[in-house]
């Protein structure tokens, strides 16, 4: 089992958070999120999927792999993320959004025979998702793909396992998303 980061250059990272923060504290909240989910993988080998020379230096400095994947798109990167890490061998893979700023841990999401979703909390897009490399799971991220991802498990014949899990279904996009929700706060 494998963790799976796709990991967009730090500098156009969370653009629709502008009205809060500028270019710098965009950057760096970026750079902090994803090395929390990294830390969140846990023992659990990580690989970064990129095209940005400052994100794959910065894989070298938190103990990831590099996945270089220039000019195909989160989908594209991600399908080419899982098949390399199932072409080292890798049976289960977790695919994290590098966006989860209370992740803990990950692992547990592989524990299935089968895929499992954990959707954001809206239940529209697909925070985390565990699958095998030989599954022929086609990625459709992007607003609505929860739904979309049930439907190919479905069209697949797989067993599913969706979860709610609030640490990983809180993800940031909005300015509203940066509030420290209640439920962490106590």
């Amino acid at each position: 089992m494998a963790v799976l980061l796709p990991v967009k250059a730090f500098r156009q990272a969370k653009l629709r958070l502008a009205p809060a923060l500028d270019a710098d504290a965009r950057a760096a909240l970026a750079r902090e999120m994803a090395t929390k989910v990294v830390h969140a993988a846990g023992h659990l080998p990580v690989a970064i999927v990129c095209d940005d020379a400052e994100v794959a230096a910065w894989a070298g400095e938190v103990g990831a792999g590099v996945i270089w994947c220039p000019g195909r798109g989160l989908n594209g990167a991600v399908a080419d993320g899982v098949g390399h890490l199932g072409g080292d061998g890798f049976e289960q893979i977790i695919v994290a959004h590098a966006d989860l700023p209370h992740a803990l841990d990950l692992a547990w999401v592989a524990d299935f025979d089968g895929v499992t979703l954990v959707p954001d909390r809206h239940d529209d897009g697909t925070n985390v998702l565990s699958v095998a490399p030989t599954a022929g799971f086609i990625f459709a991220y992007g607003a609505g793909s929860f739904a979309r991802h049930v439907a190919e498990v479905e069209r697949l014949g797989l067993a599913l396992r969706v979860e709610r899990e609030r640490r990983l279904g809180w993800d940031v996009d909005l300015p509203a998303d940066l509030v420290t929700p209640d439920w962490l706060a106590s």
